[in-house]
């Protein structure tokens, strides 16, 4: 056959284009300012998260996250929990509305409440939270001021995937922080903060991206080998020079 008279077949390849994979989809649940959320959100700006944010949720009406959720372009929902007769209805209602955005992953980023293990079940092996201590020392709250009357030398921050038990979950990633005799609160809650944006975003990436698994035995692996109780452990010189800290 003449190439000026190309076959059926050849008009159809010619024609074809692959559809675009759809990037991985990520729920990120809040109820206050949203400093990680905003962290997570600039890694997607950066093509660094390795998926796409495409809702957050706050149990908060005021919360200024949604605000920041609203600036990205990000489809913004308050459903404030106090409008619920239950811990157990609010829940219910709220993954009807995660559910509705079809996520890979649900992110708790300063999300203040306990949840149920009905919800929990729901998204068992695909949702991270982010606690501001090495776990398991400090679950709960007020852990900044918790680790300063113990005098520890070395306090941080964990990213662990949710179960039932309060900041119990299997630890993903830690970063740590050096605690200096005497060290100011504020102070020590600003790097603590700052290592929560460094890390937060590379759990996330790392999940999207196949990389970290919740096995049937609780167990997290990374490429397939099985991590340490604690996670990998980022250590206060290695994150402060990733966020260009003074050593001295």
């Amino acid at each position: 056959m003449s190439a000026e008279h190309p076959s059926p077949h050849q008009d159809t390849l010619n024609d074809f284009e692959a559809a675009a994979a759809e990037k991985p989809r990520v729920v990120v649940l809040i109820s206050g300012n949203g400093s990680n959320l905003q962290a997570l959100l600039d890694a997607q700006t950066h093509d660094e998260l390795g998926g796409e944010i495409v809702a957050v949720v706050s149990n908060k009406a005021d919360a200024y996250g949604l605000k920041r959720a609203k600036d990205a372009g990000v489809d913004a929902v308050a459903l404030p929990h106090r409008e619920y007769d239950s811990r157990e209805a609010f829940d219910a209602a709220l993954i009807k509305v995660i559910d509705r955005h079809d996520p890979d992953l649900v992110v708790l980023a300063g999300f203040m409440r306990i949840l149920t293990p009905m919800f929990v079940d729901h998204y068992r092996g695909r949702m991270l939270n982010i606690h501001p201590s090495l776990l398991p020392a400090y679950q709960g709250l007020n852990t900044h001021q918790r680790a300063l009357d113990d005098g520890v030398a070395e306090h941080g921050v964990s990213v662990h995937f949710v179960t039932e038990e309060l900041d119990g979950g299997p630890v993903v990633i830690q970063a740590a922080v050096k605690v200096e005799p005497g060290q100011d609160l504020d102070a020590l809650i600003d790097k603590v903060h700052a290592r929560e944006h460094l890390i937060y975003p590379i759990a996330v990436r790392w999940f999207l991206e196949g990389r970290i698994k919740l096995g049937a035995e609780g167990t997290v692996t990374l490429d397939n080998m099985p991590l340490p109780p604690n996670g990998l452990r980022m250590s206060h010189e290695d994150a402060a020079e990733e966020l260009d800290e003074d050593l001295e």
